[in-house]
């Protein structure tokens, strides 16, 4: 069994930076960040293999956002920079129990935190 939870959100303006963290319990495969806005499909944006420590990005936000893992503290980071009106949403952390980490499908996670907000003001 997997626990997530999120901490981290907030306001913030257009070029500012936030960092999201999600307590993680449990052994997962792969550790993910995906955001979602109302009415739109939930969005995978940079995914972590555990045990190999491979990061891969949605092209959306790569060379802005940074995943990482403290594995002593159980802890899974989104850095995010350069923010942008665009990136307001809810996030959330997600951990799956297989292969592939790099799809960023949110089918293939099974165990989801509560969710963060994150708003972007202009």
């Amino acid at each position: 069994q997997v626990q997530l939870v999120e901490s981290g959100g907030g306001s913030v303006q257009t070029g500012g930076s936030v960092r999201l963290s999600c307590a993680a319990s449990g052994d997962p495969w792969c550790l993910a960040w995906f955001r979602q806005v109302p009415g739109k499909e939930r969005e995978g944006l940079a995914a972590i293999s555990t045990n190999f420590g491979s990061r891969y990005y949605a092209d959306s936000v790569k060379g802005r956002f940074i995943i990482s893992r403290d594995t002593a503290k159980n802890t899974l980071y989104l850095q995010m920079n350069s923010l942008k009106p665009d990136d307001t949403a809810m996030y959330y952390c997600a951990a799956s129990s297989q292969d592939p980490c790099s799809d960023l499908m949110p089918a293939d996670y099974n165990y989801w935190g509560q969710g963060t907000q994150v708003t972007v003001s202009s």
